[in-house]
C-alpha cells in the first residue's frame, strides 16, 4: 500500500495531476476543497472508495482520498469538535486505521501554555482507536520539537512520547535513523518558499513500530518539482508498505 501525506497549500483543482502521478492508494491532502468543489473546477479521478472529507470551510480543509480497490469510511465516533482530525477504517486490502491530521495549532487560541492542542486531544480521544488495530497517523502537524517550551501542553515530544506508548513511530525518523528535531530533509518551505530560505519538518507518517522490521519504504518528495514549481509549499511524504 502506498500511503501518501500532503499539505497541497489549496487549489487542489490545479494540482491533482500531480499527486496522482505519485500513484496513491490512500491520500491525505491538507489544506484541501471539499469534493463537490473540486469536481466543479477539474475532472476527479476514479475513487475506490468515497472521498473523506472534514472542515468548516468548503474551500480548503481535510481530504483523504482512496484508489485501487481501497475502501474505507469515516469512523462513527468522530469528533465534530476536532473538524481536521478525521478517524477512517480502512477495510480493504485488509483493516487499517487511519488518523488524518491537519492540526491547525494556532487557530482560535490554541496558542497558550495550558492548551494542549487539537493534535494532542485527538491522540487522547482517539486512543482507543489508534490501539485497537493496526494503525497510522499521517498529516501536516505544524510541529517540532524545536519549538517546544518547558512546560507547554502542545509540545512535540509529548505528542510523540505519547504516539510511542501507543506503539507507533515516525516513518521518516525509523528510516533514515535521525532523532526528532534534527531532520536533514525538510517537507515546508515557509514564507519565500526558497529551498535556501526558512524550512522546516513539519509534516509526518506515524505507524506501528513491528512495521518497522518488515518491507517498507519512506521517502520525502524533492523541493524542485513540488515547490520549486510553485504546488505547495509542502512536499509530500511517501510511505510504501507490505502489508
Amino acid at each position: 500500500m502506498r500511503l501518501i501525506a500532503w499539505n497541497c497549500a489549496g487549489a487542489f483543482h490545479r494540482k491533482i495531476d500531480a499527486l496522482m502521478a505519485l500513484r496513491p492508494d490512500v491520500a491525505v491532502v491538507s489544506e484541501c476543497a471539499e469534493p463537490e468543489v473540486l469536481a466543479a473546477k477539474c475532472e476527479l479521478p476514479a475513487f475506490s472508495a468515497a472521498p473523506i472529507w472534514t472542515g468548516k470551510n468548503p474551500n480548503k480543509g481535510l481530504a483523504v482520498l482512496f484508489f485501487n480497490d481501497v475502501q474505507a469510511r469515516l469512523h462513527s465516533r468522530f469528533h465534530g469538535d476536532l473538524p481536521w482530525i478525521a478517524p477512517i477504517e480502512i477495510t480493504a486490502p485488509r483493516r487499517i486505521n487511519l488518523l488524518a491530521v491537519w492540526a491547525q495549532n494556532a487557530s482560535a487560541g490554541n496558542l497558550r501554555k495550558a492548551n494542549p492542542g487539537p493534535l494532542r486531544r485527538g491522540v487522547e480521544f482517539y486512543r482507543r482507536f489508534l490501539t485497537e488495530d493496526d494503525a497510522v497517523i499521517a498529516g501536516d502537524f505544524n510541529n517540532n520539537i524545536f519549538w517546544d517550551k518547558p512546560g507547554w501542553a502542545m509540545n512535540h515530544q509529548d505528542t510523540v512520547d505519547r504516539l510511542g506508548d501507543h506503539g507507533l513511530v515516525s516513518a521518516y525518523h525509523a528510516a533514515t535513523g535521525e532523532a526528532q528535531g534534527e531532520e536533514t530533509v525538510p517537507t515546508h518551505y515557509w514564507r519565500d518558499r526558497k529551498k535556501d530560505g526558512p524550512t522546516y519538518h513539519i509534516d509526518y507518517i506515524f505507524m506501528p513500530e513491528r512495521w518497522v522490521d518488515g518491507t517498507y519504504q519512506m521517502r520525502v518528495e524533492a523541493f524542485e518539482p513540488w515547490t520549486g514549481k510553485g504546488l505547495s509549499d509542502h512536499v509530500p511524504l511517501v510511505l510504501d508498505v507490505a502489508l
